[in-house]
């Protein structure tokens, strides 16, 4: 059998440079306030956001019924479309920039 076909075969993998974020559903937010303003630490703060990750991504599952401001990282559609149609905002934040060394 060739060389070739006996060695390992090795190559170029994303993973290590993939964007992972905390999932956070569209019902776990119906516990805030009216008109309150929903970012990463008050998500982390009443236990909703836990784990390492790049950021908090807002997914759709599950009714709203708040009118809420909600900041995070990334929205789903469904999300952005619950959000919006229970009368809250949507703003998308940037992750901060890393400082070159």
């Amino acid at each position: 059998m060739p060389l070739s076909r006996r060695l390992p075969k090795r190559g170029f993998n994303n993973a290590r440079f993939a964007t992972r974020y905390v999932t956070v559903n569209t019902k776990t937010l119906n516990q805030f306030e009216d008109g309150a303003r929903v970012d990463e630490t008050v998500l982390r703060a009443s236990g909703l956001a836990s784990g390492k990750g790049d950021g908090i991504k807002i997914l759709g599952d599950g009714e709203l019924t708040r009118k809420l401001t909600v900041c995070a990282q990334a929205f789903s559609a469904a999300a952005r479309a619950r959000i919006e149609k229970a009368g809250g905002v949507c703003e998308v934040v940037g992750k901060p920039a890393a400082t070159p060394a």
